[in-house]
């Protein structure tokens, strides 16, 4: 795993860099917008030279995080089209900044056959008109809280094969998502059982990303709370099974922890990894994204 953490775009796009490299990151996360608006300041000609300097001069493989506001498959029309607009600007402006992935919570609705029919509609939507980008959607798994969907492994393989766009699609994992959803992590069976049932049912060819946070909630909680690494119910040896796992080299795996321990927790990730054996590690698709775009 390439281990890093969402950082801030505080002072510029390209300030996230910086800070990344400050806290010892192998990879970054950040937003090009506000996560929490609709309305997104345009990027220009210098915003985007600046933010590539910065990319080819860390070498830092980044993926950015779509707004938590994006609905594609809400059951109110207006919603779920000002959701697929803004999916669309979020993807053009990745797009620019040559951002491989761009991450996104599917989306909720209370009736789940409709929400999944509306969010393949709407993704399908998005990248047909962004056909000349080649920034693509990250499908996130998600806790399950209230009327979210892709919960499921079958919810990511009834999305993915709905959508029928594999070299622009992907998935993103969330060690916090996973358990509090009822896949357990905390157990070295119940680990290998959830690994099994995703490769057998969403498949390692769609992984794309991590993003690595402890729980403040237990199994099967449906409450997507984040803690510190080590300090929730998953536990330190969760994580060292994480970054050790051979079947995850190369993927950007970044915290999403509450802020003020990023370069803490960065570390002590990175001291887990590299206590692992030698062993054979296999070439992901991230890193092959990463130079494509840069």
């Amino acid at each position: 795993m390439r281990i890093g953490a969402h950082e801030s775009i505080a002072g510029g796009l390209h300030k996230a860099f910086e800070r990344a490299v400050d806290d010892g990151a192998e990879s970054l996360q950040l937003f090009t917008k506000s996560g929490r608006q609709w309305a997104a300041k345009p990027i220009t000609d210098d915003d985007a030279a600046a933010f590539r300097a910065a990319a080819r001069a860390t070498g830092l493989p980044v993926i950015a995080h779509a707004s938590y506001l994006l609905n594609p498959g809400a059951p109110d029309d207006d919603i779920r089209a000002r959701s697929i607009d803004a999916l669309r600007d979020e993807v053009e402006r990745c797009d620019r900044l040559a951002i491989p992935w761009l991450v996104l919570h599917p989306g909720s609705n209370p009736d789940e056959g409709e929400g999944l029919t509306r969010i393949i509609d709407g993704i399908r939507q998005c990248l047909d008109e962004t056909s000349g980008a080649a920034t693509g959607i990250c499908l996130e798994i998600t806790a399950g809280q209230g009327n979210c969907l892709g919960h499921r492994f079958e919810h990511l393989a009834q999305l993915l094969d709905g959508i029928d766009r594999p070299e622009r699609t992907g998935v993103c994992l969330d060690s916090c998502h996973l358990y509090a959803a009822g896949h357990d992590l905390a157990t070295p069976e119940g680990y290998e059982a959830t690994m099994e049932a995703f490769g057998r049912t969403v498949g390692w060819e769609r992984l794309r990303a991590w993003h690595l946070n402890d729980s403040k909630k237990g199994l099967g909680c449906r409450v997507d709370r984040h803690d510190h690494i080590g300090d929730g119910t998953l536990g330190l040896a969760v994580f060292e099974r994480l970054v050790q796992d051979p079947r995850f080299a190369g993927l950007p795996a970044v915290l999403e922890t509450p802020e003020g321990r990023w370069k803490e927790e960065i570390a002590l990730l990175k001291s887990l990894r590299d206590a692992a054996p030698a062993r054979r590690r296999p070439q992901r698709g991230a890193e092959t994204d990463h130079a494509r775009h840069t």
